[in-house]
């Protein structure tokens, strides 16, 4: 949703990723820590001491935020729902599930967990707070300990209000899913009271912007309009889920796609299919088994003097798991890899043998179809 991200370390299994956006983010609380905050609250002491309180802070916050999701992510795990990475961005941070809980009660305790796990750091800074000042250690030391409680008590008191995705709108599903027993209606009513709330936090940040606050109004804004389009997205992403539930890659891949021969040249791939075919990508075959796959990147890559003795096979790109989908497999798995690898197509496979290929426009076609007659 924001752009690329990138690895940071694992944890408990889990791969621990950071959003571009994230930076902007801990630059921000950094600034406002050290030229804002700290020296309204403990005034008089020298610029680099603020600085190394907002550090302190910031990495506070960062931990804060990962052993939120860590919770969210361990629930889900005992449940049999695979998370297999954790990204921290702008507006705080994402456990990445490939399915849907399959019960009520499962995304009852996934949702509270987060919640319950701030309220635990919450109160373990307090206690950090108390002890330092019992020992005698400077007030703004402990101060910064105070603040990390603080910051936990408000992100579990705002992740409680009741608007999908945030984890109170989550209870909120589980509940109205348990009373109705259907998802789809428990999403949908959830993810309207999601929509009403962010569209009240950018009523929020207009008003504070005007009266003066432009920082606190832009950032009251910001999250007011991801609130709503998560709400939004949420409930599309069930939609889609359960448009596609049951079907196989198969059902959608076209058949017989065009293919290179490994031992053809730069120079003939470029004549006989870049300009012959609408395709950005083509599968590249040596027999009737897969190597990978050719595009204008990687014709880019070989001086056009090299064309006539370069083969094909040497510059492709080798198949992975990030670029092949089993014919047999479920068709969300195909879209969810899609969407991880930002591309339209994934050449379709059994064995090591290319036997199609999957676009993402034949996908958002049956599912824009579906919607369609459903809304007729």
């Amino acid at each position: 949703m924001f752009g690329e991200s990138f690895m940071l370390f694992r944890v408990l299994g889990f791969e621990i990723r950071a959003n571009v956006t994230w930076l902007f983010l801990a630059l921000l609380v950094t600034w406002s820590l050290a030229a804002g905050f700290f020296p309204m609250v403990y005034p008089d002491l020298a610029p680099s001491t603020y600085w190394a309180m907002a550090l302190v802070g910031m990495l506070g916050l960062f931990f804060s935020l990962l052993f939120h999701e860590l919770a969210h992510s361990v629930v889900a795990r005992s449940h049999g729902l695979p998370v297999h990475r954790i990204t921290l961005f702008l507006f705080g941070g994402v456990a990445e599930m490939e399915a849907e809980p399959k019960e009520p009660r499962i995304e009852f305790w996934m949702a509270i967990a987060g919640p319950i796990a701030s309220l635990v750091l919450a109160a373990a800074f307090y206690l950090l707070a108390s002890l330092m000042a019992e020992i005698g250690l400077p007030e703004h030391v402990a101060g910064v300990a105070g603040y990390l409680g603080f910051i936990n008590l408000l992100l579990a008191i705002f992740n409680m209000v009741p608007g999908f995705p945030l984890d109170g709108g989550r209870v909120l599903r589980a509940a109205l899913w348990q009373w109705t027993g259907n998802i789809r209606m428990a999403t949908r009513w959830a993810s309207r009271v999601g929509q009403g709330f962010g569209l009240l936090l950018v009523a929020l940040g207009l008003a504070t912007f005007v009266s003066g606050n432009f920082v606190g109004g832009m950032w009251w804004f910001l999250i007011g309009l991801f609130v709503h389009a998560a709400a939004t997205a949420g409930y599309q992403q069930l939609l889609t889920q359960q448009a596609l539930q049951g079907r196989t890659v198969r059902r959608f891949m076209t058949t017989d796609p065009v293919t290179v021969p490994a031992e053809a040249s730069v120079q003939g791939f470029v004549e006989e299919y870049l300009y012959h075919h609408n395709f950005d990508r083509f599968p590249v075959v040596q027999g009737d088994r897969l190597l990978g796959s050719v595009g204008l990147a990687e014709v880019r890559k070989v001086p056009r003097a090299e064309w006539g003795g370069t083969q094909i096979g040497d510059v492709c790109l080798a198949r992975s798991k990030e670029n092949t989908v089993a014919a047999d497999a479920d068709a969300n798995e195909a879209l969810n890899r899609m969407q991880e690898g930002r591309t339209g197509r994934l050449m379709v496979t059994e064995g090591d043998h290319i036997v199609g290929v999957l676009a993402l426009k034949d996908l958002l076609r049956f599912l824009d179809i579906r919607a369609e007659l459903e809304r007729r």
